[in-house]
């Protein structure tokens, strides 16, 4: 069996994460954004709120769930890129949120976790 690599791991998860998202007509506005070495991993619109979602998937919880590996200095660089985001995109006016999407992948379906506005 050949070992899938993180790119195409984190690729399956945002695939996920983006088609539950759609189902609940959000608009993707952007995926895998990077500033400088900070990336948010999708950039969508739910109504008028502009959201940036940091997805995480793991195959079982034995080091936790998924959203449980979201640490500060991950939080600070999605903030730090979302602020860039904001600038080129001249968004200063619309409301943000940030949220994670937590993916736990196990042979049976895919148990997907939201958890919006998660670093307040």
């Amino acid at each position: 069996m050949v070992q899938k690599s993180k790119r195409e791991i984190g690729n399956k998860a945002e695939d996920l994460a983006c088609q539950f998202l759609v189902e609940r007509d959000w608009e993707i506005l952007e995926r895998n954004y990077y500033a400088g070495h900070a990336e948010v991993d999708i950039i969508a619109k739910d109504n008028d709120i502009i959201v940036f979602i940091e997805v995480k998937m793991r195959s079982n919880t034995h080091f936790g769930t998924p959203i449980e590996h979201v640490n500060e200095s991950k939080i600070e660089r999605i903030f730090s890129a979302a602020e860039q985001w904001v600038h080129e995109n001249n968004r200063h006016a619309s409301p943000l949120r940030f949220d994670v999407i937590g993916i736990l992948s196990t042979n049976k379906m895919p148990k997907i976790t939201h958890i919006k506005d998660a670093y307040r």
